[in-house]
């Protein structure tokens, strides 16, 4: 089931823009652009995660997460073009998870989310073992067989292998993938990722250079084939 993020925010640009990334990433989401309806929004809805701008008309974030907390504790990523220390540490004090500044990238923010939702307990519950086309993954065991043939799978290999097989057919960017592995000390987010489908096709498929599991997805990403 998707998790459901709710943007608060008074500039429909970013409403809209962040909307329309969030719901393409595969999360639902709702919309409120003052604090007093993200209140009631946030009452009955019981989002997963709220993103939350300070500056705001009728009920200020700050003035949110006082009111909202009282109810319900719920994750919150700040987004604003506020960025004295004084104000991130009252946020912080406040209960928010992490704080974004404004100007933003999307991507990053996405980021950001997902690693909050881990970090809170968040998570979609995962299937302890994918199975699809002759790949077997254990994530208990922390096994991979293909074909009943055990590989030898560094982690972020694994990791990557778990993100991939959890999702087939869905592409999966780069700076997603990133996310998922265990390995973060790297040059280049886009060659780490490149260079471990490369060693993981390796293993994995009869001839890496025309893979039959793991396609790459020109400009984007990659994607566990259901071929």
């Amino acid at each position: 089931m998707a998790k459901t993020i709710l943007i608060v925010d008074d500039e429909k640009r970013i409403l809209s823009l962040l909307k329309a990334y969030l719901e393409q990433q595969g999360f639902g989401v709702i919309t409120a652009s003052n604090g007093k309806e993200a209140l009631f929004i946030a009452r009955h809805e019981k989002p997963d995660l709220i993103i939350l701008d300070i500056m705001m008309p009728e009920l200020d974030g700050f003035e949110f997460m006082r009111q909202h907390h009282k109810e319900r504790e719920t994750p919150i990523i700040l987004l604003t073009a506020k960025v004295e220390e004084d104000d991130k540490v009252l946020g912080l004090e406040l209960g928010a998870d992490d704080y974004v500044a404004k100007p933003f990238s999307p991507r990053e923010l996405t980021s950001r989310v997902r690693a909050v939702l881990r970090r809170t307990g968040q998570s979609l519950p995962q299937t302890e073992i994918l199975r699809i086309a002759g790949i077997t993954l254990d994530r208990e065991s922390h096994l991979v067989t293909a074909d009943e043939k055990v590989l030898d799978l560094t982690p972020s290999e694994f990791d990557l292998l778990a993100a991939l097989m959890s999702a087939p057919g869905r592409t999966f960017s780069r700076l997603e993938l990133l996310d998922q592995i265990q390995d973060t000390s790297f040059i280049g987010y886009a060659r780490t990722i490149d260079v471990h489908i490369k060693n993981l096709r390796a293993k994995l498929e009869d001839d890496p250079r025309q893979p039959r599991y793991i396609e790459t997805v020109y400009g984007v990403g990659y994607r566990f084939s259901v071929r």
